[in-house]
């Protein structure tokens, strides 16, 4: 029986949605290659992303149709609310094949089948598991189709989210403060970094007494010393050393929705210069937030953060948050709207952002985040967890 992680009608809006924008961009099909993407209008969930799948959606008929390997047909069946008659397996001689067989064969033909192998056909061109061998293979089984890049039409649809989305993102934050607290108590002078590594991940999966968690769409982040001023660094087996400032980017996850979190702590009594520092970022990220309520741009959001920085001779040039939610590896971030200057998009009702306004030099970072959701009265916290420059 397949999992009941949404109820039909929420599947069956979300495709409503997607066809609304097909007729828009007069597509009459839709390739969904995207992991999160596929998830969202099929509800298919495995580790199966690997080799070529995808969803596709058509505007004449009312369910999509999941195709994949052969091995993973089963998969769609526990996790998908698809009929069996919506459900394409490829055969295993078209994985990683020899004899020149590509599953972008078998798809031409489902496609064919569906009526619109000489239809405009949306491709998600960008996004990271459809490859250019891929689209090379499309257009030559497929020379009366017209494609075009619709690498984002699902994604923008993602933004807002439903009362159970956003419930699994709280779920997703008590996960997340319980990780937290975790890999705080666990760094200490002498300590491998990857005990700590491991601590996050145990309380990553323990999840709470009511429920468990999934694998996150990132690995938690977590640069020390020397390196705190990059800070997509993970972790060695390196001991902590006293003087060490240690930052930890995580995120719980709950049926593949996020809410991350980050913080940084110090091995040892922390410089006067990290702790005012660390002052800038909670009241600069705060004065962001209390400008993000609904009908506001991400850049106003930005803005006010900027403004805390000028105050203090300060500068970051890089955005500081991003629309995020669903997400599979490499990626929990919905790749649309950002706050950054020049993003006009303008704040709704129900989506959900991570602002990460850290502050990163030559010689250290300071970073510290939250995730949070837009409603009629502003934004609001998905986690609840001290602001503040943390020490061992």
């Amino acid at each position: 029986m397949p999992q009941s992680v949404f109820t039909p009608r929420e599947y069956e809006r979300r495709i409503e949605q997607t066809k609304a924008r097909m007729r828009e961009r007069e597509l009459d099909a839709l390739v969904v290659a995207d992991p999160a993407n596929m998830n969202y209008l099929a509800g298919y969930d495995g580790w199966s992303f690997y080799v070529h799948q995808a969803v596709i959606v058509t505007r004449n008929r009312d369910e999509p149709v999941w195709v994949g390997r052969g091995m993973d047909a089963n998969g769609a069946r526990a996790t998908t609310w698809l009929d069996e008659e919506s459900i394409r397996p490829y055969s295993d001689d078209h994985v990683q094949s020899p004899n020149d067989l590509h599953p972008m064969d078998f798809f031409a033909e489902v496609l064919e089948d569906l009526g619109v192998d000489d239809a405009r056909i949306g491709l998600e061109m960008d996004a990271y598991y459809f490859t250019a061998k891929s689209y090379l293979r499309l257009q030559k089984n497929l020379p009366e189709a017209e494609f075009e890049d619709t690498t984002l039409l699902v994604n923008w649809i993602r933004v807002e989210k439903s009362e159970q989305e956003l419930d699994y993102m709280q779920e997703a934050a008590r996960i997340s403060e319980n990780a937290m607290v975790a890999g705080l108590d666990a760094i200490e002078e002498g300590v491998p970094e990857s005990e700590a590594a491991r601590a996050i991940y145990n309380a990553l999966i323990d999840g709470t007494e009511d429920y468990g968690g999934d694998y996150p769409s990132i690995v938690p982040l977590m640069p020390s010393g020397d390196h705190t001023g990059t800070p997509h660094l993970t972790w060695t087996d390196r001991p902590f050393e006293r003087g060490d400032p240690v930052i930890i980017e995580l995120s719980g996850c709950r049926h593949r929705y996020h809410s991350p979190l980050a913080r940084t702590t110090y091995v040892g009594d922390p410089p006067q210069e990290m702790q005012d520092r660390m002052e800038v970022v909670v009241e600069g990220i705060n004065a962001a937030l209390d400008v993000a309520e609904p009908g506001v741009t991400c850049e106003r959001v930005e803005t006010a953060w900027r403004e805390v920085l000028q105050k203090y001779d300060l500068k970051k040039e890089d955005r500081i948050g991003y629309s995020m939610g669903l997400g599979y590896p490499p990626d929990w971030g919905e790749h649309t709207a950002s706050l950054r200057p020049g993003d006009e998009t303008v704040l709704r009702e129900d989506m959900t952002f991570h602002m990460i306004p850290g502050l990163w030099f030559d010689d250290f970072g300071v970073e510290l985040s939250e995730t949070f959701h837009v409603t009629s009265n502003g934004a609001e916290l998905l986690a609840d967890f001290p602001q503040k420059l943390f020490s061992t």
